[in-house]
C-alpha cells in the first residue's frame, strides 16, 4: 500500500521507471541491465512517446494535494519544473533538429556503449546485439531530422559539418574499421560471440557512414542559411531547460562582463608570479612548455588518477565524508572523436559501475598539467563525482528522480563543480602559481561563456571597453577572437567550445550562474547561523546541501540557505 506521505516521491519514481522503459540508454545509466542490448526509438514516434509520459506525470502531479513534508515539497517543485521545461523544449521542435557534437543523439548512442559492463562473455554478447541495433536507432534519428526538415526546423550548417566530421573520426578509428570494432577489439570471447561482435561493429559502422553521407548530401544543402543564433524565444526555452530558472538576460550579461574584468585583473597578478614581466597569455604559453608536462595519454590518465586519490585522502574526514562507494572513481581516456573538453559520467545507482572522469586525447599527445589540476577537482572530487555519487546514497529517502540523471539540472551540477574548484583554492590546494593560474583560467573560461553564449545567440552589443569588437554586436567570428585572446586553452578546444555553445544555447552559462547560486546560498546560511548565535560549520553545510538531491536555480539559493 502506498504511503500518502510519499505520494509525490512515489510518482517521481514511477516516472523514472516509465521513461527507462522507453529508453534503454537511460536504464543503463541508472544501472538497470535488463535491456542493455537495446537502443531507444529516436524517431518522431519515440519522441512523442516520451512527451506522453511527461504530460501524464504532470497531470497526475497536479492532482495531488500540496505537500507539507520538506522532501515531498522539493520533489514536487523539481518534478513540475523539469516536466514543464522538458515539454516546452520538445514542443519548440528541438529534438527534430538535434544535430550537435556533444548533446546530440549520436553521441548518446556511443556513450551508452562506454558505460556497458564488459567483464564476461555474456556482457560482450549484449554489446554485439546492441551494436547490431545501431542502424535502426540511427534510422529513427534520421526520420526525426526529416520531420524537422518538413517543418522547416534545421540545425545550423556549422553543427552539421561538425557532426559529420565527428562521424568520420569514429569511422576512421581502429585502422578504418570503426570505433565499434575498436571498442570490442580486446574482448576475450569465443568464436561465436566474436563473429557477432564483428557483424555488429560492421553494421554500426555502415549506418554511421550512411548517416554522415546523408547529412552532407541531403540535410546540409537544405539547412543552408539557417543562422547560428537561435534568437530570444528559443534561447528563453533553452535557458530554462538547462538552468531551472527564467533569466534576466540583461543582468546576467552585465554580470558576466564584471566577472570577466575581475578575473582578467586577477590573472594578471598571478601571471607575474609565474613569469615576471609577462601577461597572462605569455605566462600560460610558458607553462605549456616549461611547466609540468605529461607525455602520453596513458601516463596522463595515471597521473590524474593519482591526483584524485590524493584529493580524496586529503579531504576525507576533514571537509567531507568520502567513505564507502564514493571513494571509487576512475580516470580514463575518452574515446576517439569525443569533444575536446574533459567530462564525467556518474556511477550507476547501485555503484556497480563507478564514476569516471574522461580525458580527451590531445593532438600532440602532450598534457600540460597546470590547467588540469583544477579541471580534475571539477570533474572528480570534490566536484561532479562527489555530488553525483552522493545522491544515490539518499535515493531511498528522496526519490530516483531527485538523485539520478533523470531530474538533474545542468546549472546545479556544473555550478557545484565550479564551486568545488573555488573551494579547493580557498583550502589552499593551489599554492603553486601555475596551478592557481590554471584555476583562474578555468574561471575565466566560464565567465567568457556567459558573455559570448548570450552575446552570440541574442546578438547583444559589445561594450566599448572590450578588447575585441567594441561597439559591434557579437558574431561567432568575434567570439572566437575574443576567446583566443583571453583563454589558455588550445585552439582545438576553443573551436570545439564555440561549436558547443552555438549548438547548445543556454547550457554554458549555467556554470557561473550555478556557482553564483551555491556561493549565495553558502553566504546566506552563514549569515543565518550568525544571527542565531551559532558557528557556521562548512563541512556540515556541504553534507546537508548534497543530501537535498537535484534542485533548479529557482530553488537552489533558498534551499541552501535553509529557508523553507
Amino acid at each position: 500500500m502506498s504511503d500518502p506521505q510519499r505520494a509525490v516521491r512515489d510518482l517521481a519514481d514511477d516516472h523514472v521507471h516509465r521513461l527507462a522503459a522507453l529508453d534503454p540508454i537511460l536504464a543503463g545509466h541508472l544501472g538497470w541491465n535488463d535491456h542493455l542490448d537495446e537502443l531507444p526509438d529516436l524517431s518522431p514516434d519515440g519522441i512523442a512517446a516520451g512527451e506522453d509520459v511527461r504530460r501524464d506525470t504532470l497531470s497526475r502531479l497536479t492532482a495531488l494535494p500540496a505537500p507539507t513534508d520538506a522532501d515531498e515539497r522539493r520533489c514536487a517543485r523539481l518534478l513540475a519544473e523539469r516536466l514543464e521545461a522538458e515539454l516546452a523544449h520538445s514542443s519548440s521542435g528541438e529534438p527534430l533538429r538535434a544535430v550537435q557534437e556533444l548533446f546530440g543523439p549520436t553521441a548518446g548512442v556511443r556513450t551508452a556503449f562506454t558505460l556497458m559492463p564488459t567483464a564476461t562473455e555474456d556482457d560482450w554478447a549484449a554489446v554485439a546485439r546492441r551494436s547490431a541495433r545501431v542502424p535502426a536507432a540511427l534510422e529513427g534519428y534520421r526520420r526525426s531530422l526529416e520531420e524537422g526538415r518538413r517543418r522547416g526546423l534545421f540545425a545550423a550548417p556549422r553543427q552539421v559539418v561538425r557532426v559529420a566530421a565527428q562521424l568520420r573520426a569514429w569511422l576512421d578509428d581502429d585502422g578504418g574499421r570503426g570505433w565499434f570494432s575498436g571498442f570490442a577489439r580486446g574482448a576475450e570471447v569465443g568464436p561465436g560471440v566474436r563473429a557477432e561482435l564483428d557483424r555488429g561493429a560492421a553494421a554500426a559502422a555502415g549506418s554511421l557512414a550512411g548517416l554522415r553521407d546523408w547529412l552532407l548530401a541531403e540535410y546540409l544543402p537544405a539547412a543552408e542559411g539557417t543562422p547560428d543564433a537561435v534568437g530570444a524565444e528559443r534561447y528563453r526555452i533553452a535557458a530554462r531547460y538547462w538552468n531551472g530558472a527564467d533569466l534576466d538576460v540583461d543582468e546576467v550579461y552585465a554580470w558576466g562582463w564584471s566577472e570577466f574584468r575581475r578575473l582578467r585583473d586577477e590573472m594578471a597578478v598571478e601571471a607575474e608570479r609565474v613569469l615576471p614581466g609577462a601577461d597572462a597569455a605569455t605566462a600560460m604559453a610558458h607553462l605549456d612548455t616549461a611547466g609540468e608536462v605529461i607525455v602520453g595519454g596513458d601516463a596522463a590518465v595515471a597521473h590524474l588518477q593519482a591526483i584524485m586519490d590524493a584529493t580524496i585522502a586529503g579531504l576525507d574526514g576533514t571537509q567531507f565524508d568520502l567513505s564507502g562507494p564514493i571513494r571509487a572513481v576512475e580516470a580514463r581516456l575518452a574515446p576517439a572523436g569525443s569533444a575536446a573538453a574533459p567530462y564525467y559520467t556518474p556511477p550507476s545507482m547501485d555503484f556497480a559501475r563507478p564514476g569516471r572522469t574522461w580525458l580527451p586525447a590531445s593532438s600532440d599527445d602532450r598534457y600540460p598539467m597546470w590547467g588540469l589540476y583544477s579541471t580534475w577537482y571539477h570533474e572528480g572530487v570534490p566536484g561532479h563525482h562527489l555530488q553525483l555519487a552522493s545522491w544515490p546514497l539518499h535515493a531511498g529517502r528522496l526519490s530516483l528522480f531527485q538523485t539520478s540523471v533523470v531530474g538533474m539540472v545542468s546549472a546545479n551540477i556544473e555550478g557545484w563543480a565550479l564551486y568545488a574548484e573555488r573551494l579547493m583554492d580557498e583550502l589552499g590546494f593551489h599554492a603553486d602559481p601555475g596551478s592557481r593560474l590554471g584555476y583562474l583560467d578555468a574561471q575565466m573560461l566560464r565567465a567568457i561563456r556567459v558573455v559570448i553564449d548570450l552575446g552570440m545567440h541574442l546578438r547583444l552589443p559589445i561594450p566599448d571597453d572590450s578588447p575585441v569588437g567594441a561597439g559591434e554586436r557579437w558574431t561567432p567570428e568575434l567570439a572566437r577572437e575574443f576567446f583566443g585572446r583571453h583563454s589558455g586553452r588550445s585552439s582545438e578546444m576553443l573551436d570545439s567550445e564555440l561549436i558547443r555553445y552555438l549548438g547548445g544555447p543556454g547550457q554554458a552559462i549555467g556554470y557561473k550562474l550555478g556557482e553564483r547560486a551555491w556561493l549565495a546560498g553558502r553566504d546566506e546560511a552563514r549569515r543565518r547561523a550568525s544571527r542565531q548565535g551559532a558557528d557556521f560549520d562548512l563541512p556540515s553545510w556541504h553534507a546537508a546541501a548534497l543530501a537535498q538531491g537535484s534542485l533548479g536555480l529557482d530553488d537552489l539559493v533558498r534551499e541552501l540557505a535553509g529557508e523553507h
